[in-house]
């Protein structure tokens, strides 16, 4: 399973492989959040549903991430309308803004126990500069019904604990939970609606055979007359052009044993969840349980254990630094899909085949809806963001240099700008 934290807690589905032939009205690749959102609303819908993963439930960025449920887009509401025009950009800010309610809902129907808690979502302002624009932001969100406020340096310290940013703005629409529990408890609730799901059972091939579609995996083959992509990051040499469309970026995290009374009745005592602005910042938030997860950038390649992520830890110590010589249980890394224009990208390259990667950092509400979305798509529905032709990254061989550099001279801005 992932090297993540929220692995080692009970909750494995006991799935099986592939082993023979069958079929499905819909296949489905990958069984991280999209994949298993789009399955679950295909089969409530009555359809005969099939996921394949080469690993498990939840196995990669969908089980291992920072466990934020984050509203929005990476661009503003504003940004968005001018992007996609008024009609269109209308739709789409609602439901990407409303997205969290997605996510809790479907936790709350299925029962879910994920910790899955509505404490906000704060942005850090790390340099003076960046204050005008959350202020034009929270605006932005007002006009959507949305009382997203901003926060003055006092008042982002009394939540942050930490004296060190500029102030901020809260959306309470956001929020955190397990990641990997959510997306085992999707997987469940699939299940139960009359999906299949096979672990453990890579695609090899996937060819166009007359009206249908063939998949073949070690152990055997699904024919079905759509398929759905969902690889997101971990695109494979299957779907190479979808893989080198996006650039895969690792994001690293550590995590605290439960920290003593008196650093939890300091830092994110409502349970919010917390990302810093900035090119190359960091993320945290406080568990069930009091842990601390800190995240950021990191190598690219899998890494384990805190004592592989230094730099996550120093950070945590410059912000509290009463947290200097507490215990850190754990540390990984996972890798996510950025795409150049910080959209997800929606593809339909054959009749019958849609896909959708790229959420940017924001894939824990914003994957649950495209799930969502692709099960509409499948059915006849319409697509949230239009469907575009697969543009591979020109040099995506040399993407490990790329965001190395990318990473540096995120840091010089950062520091300039501080």
């Amino acid at each position: 399973m992932n090297p993540s934290l929220y692995a080692v807690r009970p909750g494995t589905l006991g799935l099986t492989s592939l082993n023979g032939a069958t079929r499905a009205s819909v296949a489905v690749i990958g069984a991280g959040l999209t994949g298993i959102s789009a399955a679950l609303h295909l089969a409530e819908s009555g359809h005969d549903v099939v996921v394949l993963d080469a690993h498990e439930v939840g196995w990669g960025a969908s089980g291992r991430n920072g466990g934020q449920i984050n509203p929005g887009l990476k661009t503003t509401p504003e940004q968005v309308m001018q992007d996609f025009g008024p009609e269109r950009g209308d739709v789409l800010v609602r439901r990407a803004w409303g997205a969290p309610d997605l996510v809790f809902d479907l936790a709350a129907r299925h029962e879910i126990a994920c910790n899955a808690v509505r404490g906000g979502t704060i942005r850090a302002a790390t340099a003076e500069s960046q204050m005008a624009p959350l202020e034009a932001l929270a605006r932005q969100c007002q006009a959507l019904g949305n009382p997203a406020t901003v926060l003055s340096r006092e008042a982002i310290a009394l939540r942050s604990g930490t004296t060190l940013y500029h102030g901020g703005m809260i959306d309470p629409m956001g929020g955190q939970l397990d990641p990997l529990a959510y997306t085992r408890g999707l997987a469940r609730a699939a299940l139960k609606a009359g999906a299949t799901i096979y672990e453990h059972s890579a695609v090899t091939a996937l060819e166009r055979d007359g009206e249908e579609w063939r998949l073949s995996t070690p152990g055997g083959t699904v024919r079905a007359r759509q398929v759905i992509c969902a690889t997101n990051g971990y695109s494979g040499h299957v779907t190479g052009r979808l893989r080198r469309s996006i650039i895969p970026v690792f994001s690293a995290i550590v995590a605290s044993a439960p920290l003593p009374q008196n650093l939890r009745e300091t830092l994110l005592t409502r349970r919010e969840s917390l990302y810093e602005l900035g090119e190359i910042t960091t993320y945290y938030r406080v568990d069930a349980e009091g842990r601390l997860l800190m995240g950021g950038r990191s190598a690219s390649h899998e890494l384990r254990g805190a004592a592989a992520f230094p730099y996550l830890i120093a950070r945590a110590e410059k912000l509290w630094p009463a947290i200097a010589g507490q215990k850190w249980e754990a540390g990984w890394n996972g890798q996510l899909a950025l795409t150049m224009d910080h959209y997800p990208h929606l593809h339909r390259p054959e009749p019958g085949l849609i896909a959708c990667l790229g959420y940017n950092g924001r894939g824990v509400a914003m994957a649950t809806l495209m799930g969502l979305n692709l099960a509409e798509m499948a059915q006849g529905g319409a697509s949230l963001f239009p469907e575009t032709r697969i543009r591979p990254i020109p040099f995506h061989f040399a993407w490990k240099a790329g965001v190395l550099a990318g990473i540096a001279k995120g840091r010089i801005r950062d520091r300039l700008r501080r």
